[in-house]
């Protein structure tokens, strides 16, 4: 079987995964999107549905605001141990922040709140020892371990409660092979040794996987050989940065890496779509393992496989509407008194700028823009492909003077396009505003009288191009367009990917349907 490179396309990164059965479960990093931690199921690697979010209630936690992009929930851990799944995760600049846990029974139901850990650092990572001991692994000044004690308590209702009891002593257990940020710890146990898998060289183009083992799991641990295992640096692959892994085996004995990667635009390198989640095959030879197809330690955007677990998506026959397939297209009509599972929020939702309503959903544009680090009226979605339409159809009855509404190329606050209604000098226009860092300027206005527009949005690897239409016309007309490469990680230094947009500010308006489409 063929598959290609990204298995989950768009912001989706530091995936980690666990097995259960004949089915798998992975996570990624959210950053400051809401809801937090989006959890994918597949039953062959390949194919995923996501099915939840393990962090979609306020009482979870709360995101960091009035502070810069790329804060929020960083590099999460799934794991599975005795009928419980288990997330711990880190909250980075958050009033509730730090590290802690989460879990459930059911993955696809609600997950607890949190449990608080007393570490530092970032990237947690939990090992169950086949003992019956548990650790914890972390980021700080180096890599370090620590025994938790975890106590599982089942009430009468049948329902569990974990706590954790006690924290052990910190023991730093390896620096890496010699990069820079070691980070990322996931710990093994195979054939009987630990295996201390990490991250290496900061997360862009030097990104590494390394590891290293030992008969103890707080070390000394021996470094690979053939180190780094995973790595996309200096070659002419498609795919870029790659690292940042996990391991997990299959029910058939095989092994596999999910990891990060990125798809440039073109040379010199930019990448728009933030971080992805990658799948490569891994063989262990002589007690290490060896990633790769071709056992090259490299991510190829195509791979060719007999291995793959199934062959078939068979979970796509019980899928759920509340599910949602990544890259799929996508048609919101607004007509359920919930989000479409595809949608976030930027920190977490004022409640109060949101109303579903027989007309479809309302944005209630509050006094923030949509430059502004404060909570404001904004729904995103991920850009998922290079190739894109993205259309909606926006009412809006009355204008205040610099009141607005429209559809957005959004990579954080200060990198932007959209293209937008709104009331200047007392006459309704829709315009195109283009920001980069400080530089922001409207670059077309149009004179448009009628309540009702379809805005058009569409991408390509060299540009972003905007359009409108109304209910009369049947073609769309030119607003303007802007490059690609300056929404993108190089230039506007994110840890997150492009989103498209709707949004509202200092005026009321009605979102009748959004339309994405691969093209």
């Amino acid at each position: 079987m063929r598959y290609s490179n990204p298995i989950i396309s768009g912001f989706h990164p530091d995936p980690s995964i666990c097995r259960v059965g004949n089915d798998f479960y992975l996570v990624t990093s959210s950053f400051e999107y809401f809801p937090g931690l989006p959890l994918f199921h597949s039953t062959d690697l390949v194919h995923w549905e996501q099915i939840n979010y393990i962090l979609n209630r306020n009482s979870q936690f709360t995101l960091a605001t009035e502070a810069p992009n790329c804060l929020g929930i960083y590099a999460p851990t799934i794991r599975y141990h005795d009928g419980v799944y288990y997330c711990v995760v880190t909250n980075v600049g958050g009033p509730s922040g730090g590290n802690f846990f989460v879990y459930t029974t059911d993955p696809y139901g609600e997950w607890s709140e949190p449990v608080r850990l007393p570490f530092s650092g970032i990237d947690p990572s939990l090992f169950f020892d086949d003992d019956g001991r548990v650790y914890y692994s972390g980021t700080d000044t180096g890599i370090f371990i620590s025994e938790l004690t975890l106590t599982k308590t089942t009430s009468a209702d049948g329902s569990i409660t974990v706590t954790c009891e006690k924290v052990g002593e910190q023991v730093y257990a390896w620096n890496g092979s010699g990069g820079n940020n070691p980070e990322g710890p996931h710990l093994y146990k195979v054939n009987g040794m630990y295996y201390l898998m990490i991250a290496e060289g900061g997360t862009e183009y030097c990104h590494m996987v390394t590891i290293a083992r030992s008969s103890s799991v707080y070390g000394p641990y021996e470094d690979c050989p053939h180190n780094p295992i995973l790595t996309n640096r200096s070659t002419e692959l498609p795919i870029k940065a790659a690292g940042h892994a996990d391991l997990v085996e299959d029910q058939n004995g095989s092994w596999w890496a999910v990891c990060l990667g990125i798809r440039p635009l073109s040379y010199p390198f930019r990448h728009n779509m933030g971080r992805e989640t990658m799948l490569v095959p891994v063989l262990w030879k002589q007690g290490w393992p060896v990633m790769g197809a071709n056992q090259n330690g490299h991510v190829d955007a195509e791979i060719e496989t007999l291995l793959l677990p199934c062959t078939e998506a068979a979970y796509q026959s019980d899928f759920k509407s509340h599910y949602y397939i990544p890259g799929s297209n996508v048609t919101d009509y607004f007509n359920t008194s919930s989000m479409h599972p595809s949608w976030n929020t930027i920190y977490n939702p004022d409640d109060s700028l949101y109303d579903f309503t027989a007309n479809g959903l309302v944005l209630h544009g509050n006094q923030y823009g949509i430059s502004s680090s404060s909570p404001k009226s904004i729904l995103c979605r991920r850009q998922e492909h290079f190739d894109f339409t993205a259309q909606l159809i926006l009412s809006m009855e009355k204008i205040p003077e610099n009141g607005e509404a429209g559809i957005s190329i959004y990579m954080n606050n200060n990198h932007h396009y959209e293209a937008a209604m709104t009331m200047l000098n007392g006459k309704r226009a829709l315009i195109i505003r283009r920001q980069i860092g400080r530089l922001k300027a409207i670059e077309n206005i149009v004179d448009y009288p009628k309540e009702t527009v379809i805005l058009q949005l569409t991408g390509s690897r060299e540009e972003y191009s905007f359009g409108y239409q109304s209910a009369e016309d049947t073609d769309f007309t030119a607003l303007g367009s802007g490059e690609a490469q300056y929404l993108t990680t190089e230039t506007g230094g994110c840890f997150t990917g492009n989103f498209i947009a709707i949004y509202a500010s200092n005026a009321d308006a009605v979102c009748r349907q959004f339309t994405y489409a691969a093209k």
